[in-house]
């Protein structure tokens, strides 16, 4: 007879195993957190690694042309779309960690951390400034 011991530890590693497949590479629906409404199109791409978030599609009709006016550096007035919003993510386990995303509307930019869900179509998406953080979920687009 198999102990429930160790069935547990079987059922979690056929979890880890499963989460550890998951990828963020792809299309994702940024979802505004207190709306609901969802605000853009994420994609997800690696060079070098890394992994890098750039805004392919903007859904608020009033803001497609938005430009990037308050940014900085090269950025400084580039259009929204097309930018690299999220940069230099690493991953760590279930987390995408060590890189920073930007936030174009209030110009800042935030140290970030991607959290794989159990749902393989949902990301929570977390930037940090010091201790405090604001938190989005994020679908993946389905085609």
């Amino acid at each position: 007879m198999i102990s429930t011991k160790y069935i547990y530890m079987i059922v979690f590693l056929l979890v880890m195993l499963d989460l550890s497949g998951q990828s963020i590479l792809g299309k994702w629906k940024t979802i505004h957190e207190k709306t609901g409404k969802p605000i853009s199109i994420v994609e997800f791409y690696e060079n070098n690694g890394k992994i890098f978030g750039k805004i392919v599609e903007i859904l608020e009709e009033e803001h497609k042309n938005d430009l990037c006016s308050k940014c900085s550096g090269s950025e400084k007035n580039i259009p929204i779309l097309g930018l690299d919003i999220i940069k230099d993510m690493e991953r760590v386990g279930k987390y995408y960690k060590k890189g920073t995303i930007f936030h174009p509307v209030m110009g800042h930019r935030f140290k970030c951390r991607i959290k794989l869900l159990d749902d393989p179509d949902k990301i929570q998406v977390r930037g940090y400034l010091l201790f405090l953080y604001g938190t989005q979920y994020w679908e993946r687009v389905k085609y």
